[in-house]
């Protein structure tokens, strides 16, 4: 029988905070990073096309993340299987509108007629409330291998499949690392997990090589890690990561000060997208970048202090998920700017230009302000709790 009490308190205001600069210093770093970008798409017309497109998603993302703030998350149970369906077919949708109309491109937005999203972020955010749910539910089975873990796991092998056939490789690993996080937090046995991820590596590893784009890029990494070239063709290949190291070097410690980039002038590829924070680096130096990692690391820190806070299942592992997911692409994104990964398509969140990208991360942290307003105690006969409570 299960007891619940419900205190009602402020939401954190302090990641509130958080989030608000976050988006403050990536709107006025995606204006600088996308200027010449603009000026030069649109024939000297605008500096401002990227940054328009960009506030009027910021504007709606705002939107959505405080309709959530005043939403009881619990509701959240009632549609999460549906979620999970519902994201599924609009990933094979996708990927069926591209073949039928031949085209060869990722098949990665759905054109919705006056906008377009990126489906597979609806797939993260549908996976991470579904696995809430079924940890909620099915807690007490969690550790058991048949009953307990491999139905999420199955399930998240057919979205995961789905994006992967986009193709779109990196974010269905992070949504996949994103999932066995929860699952492990949930209640899952850590032996499970790594016999299931090494299987994963395995089936993974070759698909991931069959595209020769994929192969080329780790090539180029693995050899600027050794110190191996390999002439022009090694140099065309990782013209993108050169010049972010370039960027970040002509940064330096203090920066080349904001608006004064030299890489943005049409050197580093997709400076406002996934490379900005190679931007950050060169206008902001290196206390800038540290900064904005602060600002990652001190909302993934909220994020935690709010799981340790609450007893309600569902509301830890949302809050879980939704943490592990914004801090994971923003390492990952740093990581990849920076050499330590090879080049992959992932954004910084809150900060890279990206519409689907921008809206779901907000209506996730909307969601976490939300769980942060109660302090739930839940009395239940299986004395579950999230491994990082011991």
């Amino acid at each position: 029988m299960k007891y619940l009490d419900i205190i009602t308190k402020k939401y954190d205001q302090i990641l509130l905070v958080l989030i608000v600069t976050l988006c403050v210093v990536g709107t006025v770093m995606l204006y600088s990073a996308s200027s010449t970008l603009s000026l030069s798409e649109t024939g000297g017309v605008t500096d401002t096309l990227f940054l328009r497109s960009h506030l009027k998603r910021l504007i709606l993302g705002m939107i959505i993340m405080f309709l959530f703030i005043f939403m009881d998350y619990r509701k959240l149970k009632i549609v999460a299987p549906y979620l999970m369906f519902g994201s599924i077919i609009l990933l094979l949708a996708t990927k069926l509108m591209y073949i039928v109309k031949g085209i060869t491109f990722p098949a990665r937005w759905l054109d919705l007629g006056l906008f377009t999203v990126q489906t597979s972020d609806i797939a993260r955010f549908s996976l991470i409330v579904y696995l809430a749910y079924y940890i909620d539910k099915k807690r007490d089975k969690l550790k058991d291998f048949y009953e307990g873990f491999m139905p999420p796991i199955i399930l998240m092998t057919s979205i995961l499949a789905t994006i992967v056939i986009q193709p779109d490789f990196s974010t269905a690993a992070l949504i996949g690392f994103i999932g066995f996080a929860m699952l492990f937090i949930g209640g899952a046995r850590l032996s499970h997990i790594i016999v299931t991820g090494a299987v994963a590596i395995v089936v993974m590893v070759p698909v991931m090589l069959m595209r020769s784009y994929r192969m080329k890029r780790i090539i180029y990494w693995l050899g600027s890690v050794f110190g191996i070239t390999n002439g022009t063709d090694q140099e065309v290949i990782g013209y993108q990561a050169q010049q972010s190291l370039i960027s970040l070097g002509n940064g330096g410690f203090w920066g080349l000060g904001l608006g004064n980039s030299l890489e943005k002038n049409l050197f580093l590829p997709t400076p406002h997208t996934d490379f900005i924070f190679a931007i950050i680096g060169e206008e902001l130096g290196l206390l800038g970048a540290i900064f904005v990692i602060s600002l990652f690391l001190f909302i993934f820190q909220r994020g935690i202090k709010i799981a340790k806070e609450i007893t309600d299942p569902f509301g830890v592992m949302l809050t879980v998920g939704i943490s592990f997911s914004i801090i994971i692409y923003a390492f990952v994104n740093v990581a990849v700017v920076t050499g330590i990964f090879p080049v992959t398509g992932l954004p910084m969140p809150l900060v890279s230009h990206g519409g689907s990208s921008l809206v779901i991360n907000l209506a996730c942290l909307g969601i976490l302000l939300n769980i942060s307003q109660t302090k739930r105690s839940v009395s239940h006969n299986s004395g579950w709790k999230p491994q990082f409570n011991g």
